[in-house]
C-alpha cells in the first residue's frame, strides 16, 4: 500500500513526466503532453488535488500528503489513506451506482488517484453560501445515506464478507484518529490547535465545565470506534459533495472506517444545519427566510428518502444474518416493527452525532466557511452561538428528538433566539 523511498510529491510542473506513460491518462486526455494543462485545486486539509486537462478531455490527479496540509509537516500522516478511499470508492460505487467519480487509475506506491473529472460541478458548500438552490440534492443523498449504510452491513453483506472488510478497513488508523481527536476530545478541553471566536469564551467555558455533556459525547465515540455496522463515509459534509444546479456526487472518502449506521447522516446534517444558522449574514432580509426553508426542506427530505429507501431494501435486499427472514416473514411474521426499531436507533445515533459535529466545526482545528467567511466576529458569534447550543441540546437529548419534524422545530427555535 505504501513505498515511501519511491514516493515523490506532484506539483504542477512535474505532473506530465510523471503521468505521461499512464494509459489511464492518456486515453482520457491525449499522449501530446505540449497541450496538457494543469491547474492545482486543492482546497482541502489533507491532499493535493489536480486538474488534467488534455485535447482529449479532463481528468483529476489526486495525491495524498505524508501530513496534514492545513497544519504542516509537523503533522505526519500515512500515505496509506489512498489506499482505503480508492478501496471506499469502489464499494461505493458497487453500493449506489454514479453516487461518487469514477476511478480510472490507482498508484499505491505514490497514493495516487487518477479519477472522473466532475464538471460542471462545484462544491456544495459553496453554493449554500451563495444561496444556490440544487435539484434532487435530498433524494440524492438520502438515498446515498440510506444504501450505503444498509448495504454496508450484515443486513445486507454476507457476515465472511463483511468481517474482512471490517478487518481490511481497521489498517486505516490514523485518518479515523483524526476524527477522535478532533471530533470527540478536542473542542472540550484547551487543545493546542483549537481555536474560536473570541466572542464566545464565556459559551466555550461553560460547555467544558458540563461533565454530563463531555460523559455523553465521550459514550458516542466509544460507539463510534467500536460499533461496526457499517463502512461509513466518514467525513460526510457539504465540502464533501459537489454539485450542478440538478446533479450531485460525493467525494474524498479517505476518512472511511466501519462503524454506526447513523454516523454519516448524522454529521450531513450537522453542516447543512450549520449553512441554515450562518444565512443570516449570507442573505438580504428579503431572501433570508424562504433560502433558509429550502435549507431545512433538505434536511427533512433527506430523511425522508432515508426512511423510504431504508424500508425498501429492508423488503427487498434483507439477505444477511440480521433480522433473517427465517424468523419473520417465513412464520408469517411481519418485521416492519423490527425495521423501525433499527431505524429509531438510527436516528437517535444520527442527532447524537449532528450536535457532535456542530460543536467542533467551530471550537476545534477545521472550522466551515459557512461561519469562518463571516468577517466580522460581532455578526458571527450570535450565530455560532446558536448553532452550539442546539449541539447541546442535541447531544444531551438525542434520544428524545422523536422525529426530523422534531429536529427542524428545534432548529427553528434556535435560530429565534439570542444566544449572546
Amino acid at each position: 500500500m505504501e513505498k515511501a523511498s519511491t514516493y515523490q510529491e506532484l506539483s504542477a510542473d512535474t505532473l506530465a513526466a510523471r503521468l505521461n506513460s499512464i494509459a489511464a491518462v492518456t486515453d482520457r486526455v491525449g499522449a501530446d503532453t505540449s497541450q496538457w494543462q494543469v491547474k492545482e485545486v486543492g482546497d482541502g486539509n489533507l491532499n493535493l488535488v489536480f486538474i488534467l486537462n488534455g485535447p482529449k478531455g479532463t481528468v483529476i490527479v489526486k495525491q495524498a500528503l505524508p501530513y496534514v496540509r492545513l497544519v504542516g509537516d509537523s503533522w505526519p500522516l500515512p500515505l496509506y489513506r489512498a489506499f482505503y478511499e480508492n478501496q471506499a470508492l469502489i464499494r461505493q460505487q458497487q453500493r449506489d451506482p454514479g453516487s461518487v467519480p469514477q476511478v480510472f487509475h490507482f498508484d499505491g506506491d505514490q497514493a495516487l488517484i487518477i479519477m472522473e473529472y466532475l464538471a460542471p460541478h462545484i462544491i456544495l458548500r459553496g453554493k449554500l453560501i451563495a444561496g444556490e438552490r440544487v435539484a434532487n440534492l435530498s433524494r440524492t443523498m438520502g438515498e446515498f445515506c440510506a444504501r450505503t449504510a444498509f448495504r454496508g452491513s450484515e443486513l445486507c453483506m454476507a457476515s465472511g464478507d463483511k468481517k474482512a472488510d471490517v478487518a481490511l478497513f481497521a489498517g486505516n488508523v490514523a485518518i479515523p484518529a483524526i476524527s477522535e481527536a478532533l471530533v470527540f476530545t478536542a473542542p472540550y478541553h484547551e487543545a493546542e490547535l483549537n481555536h474560536h471566536t473570541p466572542e464566545l469564551t464565556p459559551v466555550v467555558e461553560k460547555l467544558r465545565g458540563d461533565v454530563a455533556l463531555k460523559t455523553r459525547v465521550q459514550a458516542m465515540m466509544m460507539k463510534f470506534i467500536s460499533n461496526t455496522e457499517t463502512m461509513l463515509h466518514g467525513d460526510l459534509h457539504t465540502g464533501s459533495i459537489m454539485s450542478t444546479d440538478d446533479d450531485s456526487r460525493v467525494i474524498d472518502p479517505e476518512f472511511v472506517q466501519y462503524g454506526p449506521m447513523g454516523f454519516d447522516i448524522g454529521m450531513l446534517t450537522a453542516n447543512f444545519l450549520m449553512a441554515y444558522f450562518s444565512q443570516p449574514a449570507h442573505r438580504s432580509a428579503a431572501d433570508l427566510g424562504g433560502y433558509q426553508g429550502w435549507i431545512l426542506d433538505q434536511i427533512r427530505e433527506i430523511f425522508e428518502h432515508f426512511d423510504t429507501e431504508f424500508r425498501h431494501l429492508w423488503k427487498t435486499e434483507r439477505t444477511g444474518i440480521l433480522y433473517p427472514a427465517t424468523l419473520f416473514e417465513d412464520q408469517g411474521h411481519s418485521s416492519d416493527a423490527a425495521c423501525e426499531d433499527v431505524l429509531r436507533q438510527i436516528y437517535e445515533d444520527a442527532f447524537a452525532f449532528c450536535g457532535i459535529e456542530m460543536l467542533r466545526r467551530v471550537l476545534s482545528l477545521a472550522h466551515n466557511a459557512d461561519f469562518e467567511t463571516i468577517t466580522d466576529t460581532a455578526v458571527r458569534a450570535p450565530l455560532e452561538a446558536r448553532n452550539i447550543m442546539m449541539g447541546v441540546e442535541l447531544i444531551q437529548n438525542a434520544e428524545t428528538v422523536r422525529d426530523v419534524a422534531s429536529l427542524i422545530a428545534m432548529a427553528e427555535r434556535f435560530n429565534a433566539g439570542d444566544i449572546l
